[in-house]
C-alpha cells in the first residue's frame, strides 16, 4: 500500500480547515452585531423625542409667563427647561448616527400650541395641563417598546434618558391638581398580535438574520465538493 505523499499530508490539514470553517456558525450568526443602519423603530424614537421637545419647549415657556397658577407656572419652566436639555441629548444622538431628525413639529402639535397662545387664566392652564400629559402618555410605550427591542447601544441610551423626562413631566403636571382622571379615556392596551407604531417597534424592523440556513447548508456541500476534488487532484499527483 503507498503511504501518503508529502503533498497529502500538507493538504490534509487544509481540507479539515475548509470542512470545520463550514460547519460551524460564524460570529454574526451567533450573536447580533451593532447595525450600521437605523430601523424605523430606531427612527421613530429619535423623531419622537425631537418633536416633543420643538413644541414643549415653547409650551412650557408659555406657561412659565401666562399659567394663571403659580403650580402651573413653575411647572412650565421646569419643563420647558428639562426639555431643552432632552432635546439636545436627541440631537446629539442623531448626530452620532448620522441620521436626519425634523426641524419642525407635527401639524397637530402647532395646533396645541396655537391653541394654548388663545387661552388665559384657568382655561391656559386646563390646556396646557391636559395636552402635554397626553402627549407624554403616547410616548411612554413608543420608548418602551424601543427600549426593549433595539439593538444599537446608542439608541437605547436615548430611550433610557427619554423615560426619565417623560416620567418625571407627567410627575410635575400632575402635581397640579389639574389632571381629571374620572374624565380620562380607559387605557388602550396593545392586544397580542398588535400591528400599530408600538408593534413596528417591538419588532425592530429592517433587522434580518444574517443568512438562511438552507444556504449555510449549500455553502458546506459546495465546500465539501471543492475540499473532495482539491485532495483527489493532489492524490494523483503524488502516485505519479
Amino acid at each position: 500500500m503507498n503511504r501518503p505523499s508529502p503533498a497529502w499530508r500538507a493538504a490534509c490539514p487544509l481540507i479539515a480547515v475548509l470542512i470545520v470553517g463550514a460547519a460551524v456558525p460564524s460570529p454574526a450568526s451567533a450573536g447580533p452585531a451593532v447595525p450600521t443602519q437605523l430601523n424605523a423603530a430606531d427612527m421613530m424614537l429619535l423623531n419622537g423625542v425631537r418633536q416633543a421637545g420643538l413644541w414643549e419647549i415653547p409650551a412650557g415657556q408659555m406657561a412659565a409667563q401666562r399659567g394663571g397658577k403659580a403650580i402651573v407656572r413653575k411647572v412650565g419652566t421646569m419643563i420647558a427647561d428639562q426639555h431643552v436639555e432632552l432635546d439636545q441629548l436627541v440631537v446629539d444622538a442623531a448626530n452620532k448616527l448620522g441620521a436626519t431628525i425634523p426641524s419642525a413639529p407635527t401639524a397637530d402639535q402647532a395646533g396645541w400650541v396655537n391653541e394654548m397662545q388663545n387661552a388665559n387664566g384657568d382655561r391656559f392652564d386646563d390646556i396646557f395641563v391636559a395636552r402635554l400629559r397626553a402627549a407624554h402618555g403616547k410616548i411612554f410605550p413608543v420608548i418602551g417598546a424601543v427600549r426593549a427591542g433595539t439593538r444599537n447601544p446608542v439608541v437605547r441610551k436615548l430611550a433610557d434618558e427619554a423615560n426619565i423626562f417623560v416620567m418625571n413631566h407627567m410627575q410635575m403636571l400632575e402635581s397640579t391638581g389639574l389632571v381629571r382622571y374620572d374624565k380620562l379615556a380607559p387605557a388602550a392596551l396593545p392586544p397580542a398580535q398588535d400591528t400599530s407604531q408600538v408593534a413596528l417597534a417591538q419588532a425592530n424592523v429592517g433587522i434580518r438574520p444574517a443568512m438562511d440556513p438552507r444556504l449555510l447548508w449549500v455553502v458546506l456541500v459546495v465546500m465539501l465538493g471543492v475540499a473532495a476534488v482539491a485532495a483527489r487532484r493532489i492524490l494523483r499527483r503524488s502516485t505519479r
